[in-house]
């Protein structure tokens, strides 16, 4: 099976970047979102861990160190579930492509990373669709570490794996856990089939690669029309123009 969850039948289009931390993927996809605009196209951005329901929630337990391996899954499926009825299906219902940094393979690898089982996660999240398009960027350890490592001064507790005690040194346990999360990944990649992108390339060789497999992903799509004829760029929380019952039904109208 390519990709995961049952196909959508939206006239949108469901891209999404998958990676460890430091693989350049938000990068790609920020470059993706420009250009897309460029062409004029209609585009929605949302990312990992940004729902409202529960940025509060997931803040206080990183601040107190509290979320268990369980705990920190099961905030995150509420966060996805939320974000993917509110904020990824309404615009793909009104013919606009999302961009989602981050999908359930997140979870899939970190998850099980953490010590969940690995068939419990991947129910967890079996009501989610499946992308047009997913891209998984490919990194080794050591070089998402010094990416991170030269734009900020330490790395963050739970982006370490700290919370699994697998070393008192942030920088050893990141290594660990880290290269956990690449085996999981690895399953991901094969079983569904994800697009690899070579993260250690440069930069615009990857746009490159993204942009022509993105322009097949749209071979048939057919943008949304707009009445004032401008481009849309929208984040995930804005309300989406034409995702409404009655504009929705208007627009059936229409066509």
């Amino acid at each position: 099976m390519k990709g995961y969850g049952q196909p959508h039948q939206y006239p949108g289009r469901l891209i999404i970047v998958e990676g460890i931390d430091g693989s350049g993927k938000s990068t790609q996809l920020q470059l993706l979102h420009r250009w897309l605009v460029s062409q004029g196209h209609t585009v929605f951005f949302t990312e990992w861990n940004s729902s409202k329901l529960v940025k509060e929630t997931t803040k206080l337990g990183k601040k107190n160190r509290t979320l268990t391996p369980l705990t920190f899954s099961l905030i995150h499926a509420t966060d996805f579930a939320d974000r993917l009825f509110y904020h990824m299906i309404p615009p793909l219902k009104a013919g606009m492509i999302v961009l989602a940094d981050r999908y359930v393979y997140t979870a899939f690898a970190r998850d099980v990373a953490r010590g969940c089982d690995r068939e419990w996660v991947r129910k967890v999240y079996d009501f989610a669709i499946r992308p047009d398009h997913a891209f998984y960027f490919k990194v080794p350890v050591d070089v998402s570490l010094g990416r991170i490592l030269s734009g900020r001064a330490k790395i963050k507790y739970y982006e370490a794996g700290m919370d699994l005690n697998m070393s008192q040194d942030p920088v050893e346990s990141f290594s660990k856990f880290q290269s956990k999360v690449l085996e999981e990944y690895d399953r991901v990649v094969d079983h569904y089939q994800l697009d690899i992108v070579d993260a250690t390339a440069e930069i615009d060789e990857q746009q490159e690669i993204v942009r022509e497999a993105v322009k097949r992903t749209l071979a048939t799509y057919q943008p949304p029309r707009s009445s004032h004829g401008q481009t849309q760029v929208l984040r995930g929380g804005d309300r989406v123009p034409g995702s409404s019952l009655s504009e929705l039904e208007g627009q059936a109208d229409r066509h």
